[in-house]
């Protein structure tokens, strides 16, 4: 949040406070500067930027942000649950069982946190670490 700040105030006529949590920035502007100048400055301190909605009832279900994830933390906790049960019950464990740990986990570790990978890389770019990183 305080890296968009920066970017959005280094702009001639304009205060803003963005709101890390609720994904939301409240920017005054007092100058000649366009919605599009916004948008770049928000993108070049790495991070996507929309104009809000006109009406509050505007948006679809199929602009839901949370489907994907919804979908990612299913399939990866399908996935997860043998791994955990081979590793926990001695009676699932047979020859080589730990192939099928490592087949059923790679897909949640790599295609399941990717949206933190790509927070991670785009935060390496701009020479930051935060709990994405972490994640990641």
């Amino acid at each position: 949040a305080g890296r968009i700040e920066r970017k959005l105030n280094n702009l001639d006529g304009v205060t803003a406070t963005v709101n890390f949590a609720t994904e939301k920035a409240t920017v005054d502007v007092a100058g000649e500067v366009t919605p599009e100048e916004l948008i770049e400055a928000v993108e070049t301190a790495g991070y996507t930027a929309q104009l809000p909605a006109t009406e509050p009832g505007e948006t679809h279900a199929e602009d839901d942000p949370t489907a994907a994830l919804r979908t990612r933390l299913i399939v990866s906790a399908v996935l997860t649950i043998p791994v955990v049960a081979m590793a926990m019950i001695p009676a699932l464990q047979f020859t080589n069982w730990q192939w099928l740990s490592l087949t059923l986990a790679a897909p949640v570790v790599v295609w399941g946190a990717l949206p933190f990978h790509r927070a991670a890389w785009t935060n390496l770019r701009h020479g930051t670490a935060t709990m994405d990183t972490l994640i990641s």
